[in-house]
C-alpha cells in the first residue's frame, strides 16, 4: 500500500508565492508613490487651486 505523505503541496506553495509577490508589489508601489490614486488626487488638488 501507499504511504500517505504529509507536507505542503506544490500548488499551495505556488499560490503562496504569488500572493506574497502581489503584496510586495503593492507595498512597493505605495512606498514609492507610483500609485494611480495618488497621482489623480494630486492633479485634482492642483486643478482646484488654479480654478479659484
Amino acid at each position: 500500500m501507499y504511504k500517505k505523505e504529509n507536507g505542503i503541496t506544490l500548488i499551495a506553495l505556488v499560490i503562496t508565492v504569488i500572493v506574497l509577490l502581489i503584496l510586495a508589489s503593492v507595498s512597493i508601489a505605495m512606498l514609492t508613490g507610483e500609485n494611480r490614486n495618488t497621482k489623480s488626487s494630486k492633479k485634482s488638488k492642483r486643478g482646484n487651486r488654479n480654478s479659484k
